[in-house]
């Protein structure tokens, strides 16, 4: 690397800054500004450190991922594993390390990292490109990559797909670290994908987006203009391939699959394969605000609307149909067969975050709230070393066949989910707090602290709470001198009689409850803007701020629309959902049945589940009484736990959304399991 380069990287965020004249107008407080203390989320942290990182890393070792990176180096041998992304399991792991050690420092850790890149950084060409599966031997690459670079990029090559999880890892591995070793090896490769792709250049949608994402963060390390630029250029390049029969409703066929049917400015459905998507619609938000494009703008607002509207899960989860990966229809949302890939609820957490940035509304955050507490925390197993692909909203045993898994795997041959979740779970500092100008915003309810610069004075912010579990929140706020500001705390939907910030989710019944606030013991009225609290005064040391969530047990009900959801209720309490899982319920979930009257009472178990608040009801229960061929209801206690806990205890019945009252009932001879199909 050149002398001017290195000089350059030395300037850092501070280059960056200076060349930037337009960007969000809230800019998220970094992971390394924030401590943590948290009761519920430091735990799962320290289990991602000490345990889903170390198995990661092992994992890739033991697969022969990190064979394919010294084969490259050594340029003989034959590709070791399955897929030509599988380098992106290596960089992944790396990602979620380097944000781990700004928590947890750990030398040894620090020398294995530092030993995994010197291992890329031998398996990079000299003119920058780096992917295994053609460097081992060019003459006989993978059967996807095609005969040349970036031949089949647009399909299958996942050649820019590795390229965007480099520059994530690599960006996350500076700024935790401030070593450039990786970095280099990054900025390497963007200016060969620079070089390659542009106005004039060779032109494409890349099949699996994430370059574009990985670019805009290289643009914001270095303030270079290429970077961000060639981000639009891929981003405007959907929409233009010839070769796809738009009047074909194949999502292959058509392109919507790989969201290139349409360009971005015209495109306004949530549709394809659900994390290329989201991984897409984020770096539409990024490009926007830092170009100032009204109309990418409309078109990422657009499509957020359609996804919260009618395609989203009551967990957060998204992409219902598991041929692709992808989006269904709208209102397209099945339970037994629910896909939900855990990479697509990472994927939700980046998009939210920069929607929230963008606008400065909570239901953003809301939404974010929603995937972090269910539908993502589902995808890992309390053990931090077993993990969900795909998230059932139910598990039937007599319909086994039709359904996405039913328990947990320790790894996958296609590992894209636990790596997702190695690198998203050490990030959620980075979550927290954001700021703009005078306003400070509290989005997540995490204990620890974090240290600002308002107006130039500094100020320590400390959060105290018990939340999930408890609606009681303390806020200290901490000034170095006497200081005017607004402190933003968000007032969640479901706090506000709001399950979803849209009408295909709403709660069964309304609250009488109210959100109290206090300012240093005494009740204040306030106003809400954006579904912010809104406090504005002069802030002397130690002033305590304590907010009052309500936490009833709330039965929520969808649009209509849902066609399997009719007469049937969810069960949320705070931002958890909850499921009933066979373990608690006398072996079965499918025969429970939730009357609009019915009163949960709930109880702590620190001993269940690593801790959990459990709902307790009795409930009407369906039971067959085979030896007098007759059916009938008997009162049960129904027990609940959180969604995101189901599958840690074996293999089992489980749903999410329960039938108020027998509408029908279907009589089969036998379990319909795949072993009986098959015959």
């Amino acid at each position: 690397m050149s002398k001017l380069v290195l000089t350059t990287l030395a300037l850092g965020l501070t280059t960056a800054a200076l060349a930037q004249h337009t960007d969000y107008p809230i800019q998220a407080v970094s992971f390394t500004k924030v401590k943590l203390t948290d009761n519920f989320w430091l735990p799962r942290l320290k289990t991602n450190t000490d345990v889903t990182i170390p198995a990661s890393f092992q994992r890739c070792e033991a697969t022969n991922r990190v064979k394919n990176f010294e084969m490259a180096a050594a340029k003989q041998g034959k590709f070791a594993t399955t897929f030509p992304f599988d380098d992106t399991d290596i960089y992944k792991t790396i990602e979620g390390a380097s944000y781990s050690m700004s928590l947890y420092p750990d030398e040894k850790l620090g020398a294995y990292v530092d030993a995994l890149i010197a291992k890329v950084a031998a398996a990079q060409e000299p003119d920058g490109y780096l992917y295994t599966a053609r460097t081992i031997d060019p003459a006989h690459p993978h059967a996807w990559a095609g005969k040349e670079r970036w031949e089949r990029e647009r399909e299958l090559s996942h050649e820019l797909y590795n390229s965007g999880h480099l520059y994530e890892a690599a960006v996350a591995h500076y700024q935790a670290t401030g070593k450039k070793n990786l970095l280099n090896i990054a900025l390497k490769n963007a200016d060969l994908v620079c070089s390659v792709f542009g106005p004039g250049k060779r032109s494409v949608a890349p099949g699996h987006e994430i370059v574009e994402m990985g670019l805009v963060k290289l643009y914001r390390v270095t303030g270079k203009p290429e970077y961000l630029n060639t981000a639009k250029f891929f981003l405007e390049a959907r929409g233009q391939y010839k070769g796809y029969d738009p009047k074909s409703k194949d999502v292959w066929k058509n392109g919507s699959y790989w969201q290139d049917h349409e360009s971005v400015y015209d495109q306004r459905e949530a549709i394809g394969h659900a994390v290329r998507a989201e991984y897409l619609y984020s770096a539409m938000a990024d490009v926007a605000a830092l170009t100032g494009d009204k109309r990418m703008l409309a078109s990422v607002d657009s499509i957020w609307n359609n996804m919260v509207t009618k395609k989203f899960y009551v967990t957060g989860g998204t992409g219902a149909v598991p041929g692709g990966e992808r989006f269904g229809g709208n209102y397209e949302l099945p339970n037994t067969t629910a896909y939900n890939e855990t990479c697509a609820s990472v994927a939700d957490i980046y998009w939210n975050q920069r929607m929230f940035q963008l606008h400065g509304d909570a239901k953003y955050a809301d939404i974010m709230e929603k995937v972090l507490y269910n539908g993502l925390l589902s995808g890992v197993g309390l053990d931090g070393k077993s993990f969900f692909y795909s998230n059932a909203m139910q598990i039937k045993n007599s319909f086994s066949f039709a359904q996405t898994e039913p328990a947990r795997a320790g790894w996958f041959e296609c590992s894209c989910c636990p790596t997702n979740l190695a690198r998203l779970f050490p990030s959620l500092p980075g979550y927290v707090y954001a700021q703009k100008g005078n306003d400070v915003y509290v989005n997540l309810f995490v204990s620890g602290s974090t240290d600002l610069l308002v107006n130039k004075k500094k100020v320590q912010l400390t959060q105290q709470n018990n939340y999930p579990w408890d609606g009681g929140l303390k806020f200290t706020v901490n000034p170095a001198a006497t200081s005017d500001f607004n402190l933003l705390v968000r007032i969640p939907g479901w706090a506000r009689n709001e399950a979803m910030p849209s009408d295909l989710y709403t709660f069964a019944a309304p609250s009488q409850e109210k959100v109290a606030i206090k300012i240093n013991g005494k009740p204040v009225t306030y106003t809400v803007q954006k579904g912010y609290a809104v406090l504005a005064k002069k802030w002397r040391k130690n002033d305590v701020v304590e907010v009052t969530l309500p936490m009833e047990v709330r039965q929520v009900v969808a649009n209509s629309k849902v066609k399997d959801d009719l007469d049937k209720v969810a069960l949320q309490r705070g931002p958890v959902i909850y499921c009933a899982e066979w373990k608690d319920n006398s072996g079965k979930t499918s025969n429970l049945i939730v009357p609009a009257t019915t009163a949960f009472a709930t109880t702590y178990k620190p001993d269940v589940l690593n801790g959990v608040m459990e709902l307790t009801a009795t409930v009407p229960t369906v039971k067959v009484d085979a030896a007098n061929n007759s059916i009938s209801t008997v009162q049960q206690t129904m027990t609940a736990i959180p969604y995101y806990a189901w599958a840690n205890r074996g293999k089992g019945e489980m749903t999410v959304w329960f039938p108020q009252r027998v509408t029908d009932v279907d009589i089969i001879s036998q379990p319909i399991t795949e072993a009986v199909v098959n015959k």
